[in-house]
């Protein structure tokens, strides 16, 4: 279960704006290794759920928003592999497409407050109780052992001077910046939350502060799930030139921001810039 390595394609983006620059920028498609569970969705669980089959542990709790491609991941992982899941659902009870395939595996919904929601760990030791065979596994998976599984996205990839990420919880940041520092190559990440500077911190305990990378903080385009009006068009342009989707909440920020800051010269005249496509494309159908 979730024991085999995974080397995902490489695909080079042959820009004219790009590499007029002297820039050579590739994605990394780790969209493609699963449907649902894809992307760091998969880096992400690949431990926890080793884990969790070692320790005896038959129910995972995990929390998100109403359009969280963790649960989603989480609840087809439950599915597959024998476990019990439950999600505590942040905001008023609503119905959508990613709660829809969440619940069609059998995942229970809890919807609580987002005052309540801020206190994970109450909601889960009052749901919990005595029960010894429940595991709680944060929002977005974020975590130490999450971080090792991304760590491996890097193990099959040599010869760039960058790679860059979205970054939610800054658990995939966490892992490529250990990797990244062993050969040699600057890790960036792309915040998509808006005045989230203390992101920084949680990634620095995640790496045991011995690890350097960069972040950038201006390419959030509005915040968490919010976007601009340029972003369905670029999200547009970019599949119909290269084939591949991006969805609108993480990987087209990254993208749009790397565009923008080859545009600006951040990066040095050579550079090879590896770009991270970390899934989660079921949320694109609630723009299109």
């Amino acid at each position: 279960m979730f024991s085999q390595t995974i080397e995902t394609p490489i695909q080079v983006i042959d820009w004219l704006a790009w590499t007029k620059l002297g820039v050579q920028v590739s994605i990394k498609r780790e969209d493609t290794i699963h449907p649902f569970i894809s992307g760091n969705k998969w880096r992400k669980l690949k431990y926890v759920l080793q884990e969790a089959r070692v320790n005896n542990k038959t129910h995972l709790v995990s929390f998100g928003g109403a359009y969280s491609n963790h649960l989603v991941a989480l609840a087809n992982a439950g599915a597959q592999y024998g476990f019990k899941t439950t999600a505590f659902v942040r905001g008023e009870e609503v119905h959508n497409h990613m709660l829809g395939l969440c619940k069609c595996w059998g995942m229970e919904l809890i919807f609580v407050s987002r005052d309540a929601y801020r206190n994970k760990q109450k909601l889960f030791d009052d749901y919990s109780g005595t029960s010894k065979q429940m595991l709680m596994i944060d929002e977005g998976g974020r975590g130490a052992s999450a971080a090792k599984g991304c760590e491996e996205i890097l193990d099959d990839v040599e010869g760039y001077t960058h790679v860059c990420c979205a970054v939610g919880t800054g658990t995939t940041l966490a892992g490529l910046a250990i990797a990244a520092q062993r050969k040699n190559i600057i890790a960036e990440g792309f915040c998509v939350l808006k005045g989230a500077e203390e992101i920084e911190d949680d990634i620095r305990v995640l790496t045991n502060k011995h690890t350097s990378f960069v972040m950038h903080h201006q390419f959030h385009f509005g915040g968490y799930a919010k976007s601009d009006e340029a972003m369905m068009p670029f999200i547009q342009t970019f599949a119909k030139e290269t084939g591949i989707l991006l969805d609108q909440v993480y990987t087209a920020k990254m993208v749009r921001g790397v565009d923008e800051l080859i545009k600006q010269g951040h990066y040095p005249y050579g550079s090879k810039i590896l770009l991270i496509h970390t899934g989660g494309l079921l949320g694109l159908l609630s723009m299109i």
